[in-house]
């Protein structure tokens, strides 16, 4: 007896649910894009190393182009298309408009998502790579561009916009906990 090779889901996308049929192996990214019509998520490697598929899925940075959409059920999926509150941006959003975080423009819907992310983990005390003392004691470590571009460096722009990126991601974080709500982690532990 063969077992199913689909299911109908349920995803909960910018605050709207959508209950769809997808293939098991069906990428969030795809459904996002193809059967959702939210091409404001990019397809780009397709191998989960450029960014450019990146959302937030529990306020977690997710690469939806390696993220099973079966598995995306029943959780919270924040993609650019949700990030504004109507016509007022997120202050991440606006950072980008401002200081020119963009050129073509092809990466920044992932660069944004992942910024919001980088935000949210930071202020939850996350060490990175760069972080000089990792301790939880220590508390967030200052957000120095080295701290962002370790934190942002999975999110490849091909024009090299990243000292506008790096600029746009402090000025957001200097706006304080609007950069942040909604849309970050809810835990201040990381997932095992």
């Amino acid at each position: 007896m063969a077992l199913p090779t689909s299911s109908v889901i349920t995803l909960h996308i910018n605050g709207e649910r959508h209950t769809l049929p997808v293939d098991h192996r069906t990428t969030l990214l795809d459904a996002l894009r193809e059967r959702l019509d939210l091409t404001g998520t990019k397809k780009g490697c397709d191998q989960g190393q450029c960014g450019a598929c990146t959302v937030l899925v529990d306020g977690r940075r997710t690469v939806a182009c390696l993220q099973l959409a079966v598995a995306a059920e029943g959780r919270k999926v924040t993609t650019i298309e949700g990030v504004a509150d109507g016509d007022r941006l997120h202050p991440v959003q606006q950072a980008f408009l401002d200081l020119d975080g963009y050129q073509c423009g092809y990466c920044t819907p992932g660069q944004i998502c992942s910024a919001i992310g980088v935000l949210a983990e930071h202020a939850a005390g996350w060490p990175s790579a760069a972080s000089a003392d990792v301790r939880p004691a220590a508390g967030p470590p200052p957000l120095t561009p080295d701290e962002i571009r370790e934190r942002m460096s999975g999110n490849l722009c091909r024009c090299a916009a990243y000292p506008s990126i790096v600029e746009a991601v402090t000025r957001a974080a200097e706006s304080g906990p609007a950069a942040r709500t909604d849309t970050g982690p809810e835990s201040k532990e990381p997932a095992a």
